[in-house]
């Protein structure tokens, strides 16, 4: 039974991790986006997130997208630096086809930094940190 499940590789979705300016506050925010590389929608796009390590973790949170355009971005949530010391995983599920897919980015422990940003094309130009 099992051998007769196919679960489907994803490929050109992932998540990145933003530093942009916000002119609202004059602050500089984290901000977590999904990425949609395909050349066709993604429809009900669940995410659910979390942090943890060890000793401590966080409460999960839930976001949808009903539909993310092919070749688009969406921006899911803001994320506190004070988070960084832990690992951050986020949980995507979405449809394709009529066909459930999913996978788990991981953004490990202290790999979000300045040091780690890099120029993420799909959103601009904009500086982050890409889990592919």
């Amino acid at each position: 039974m099992r051998k007769d499940i196919q679960i489907p590789e994803v490929t050109n979705v992932v998540m990145a991790v933003v530093k942009e300016y916000n002119d609202i506050y004059k602050t500089d925010d984290w901000n977590v986006y999904i990425l949609n590389n395909k050349k066709v929608a993604i429809e009900m796009v669940l995410i659910v997130s979390h942090g943890y390590d060890d000793k401590d973790t966080t409460s999960k949170m839930r976001h949808k997208i009903q539909k993310l355009p092919a070749n688009s971005f969406a921006k899911v949530e803001l994320i506190q630096p004070e988070l960084f010391k832990l690992n951050n995983e986020f949980k995507v599920s979405f449809f394709l086809d009529n066909q459930l897919q999913e996978k788990n980015f991981t953004f490990k422990k202290n790999s979000l930094k300045e040091s780690a940003l890099r120029v993420v094309k799909e959103l601009g130009g904009k500086k982050g940190i890409v889990e592919k």
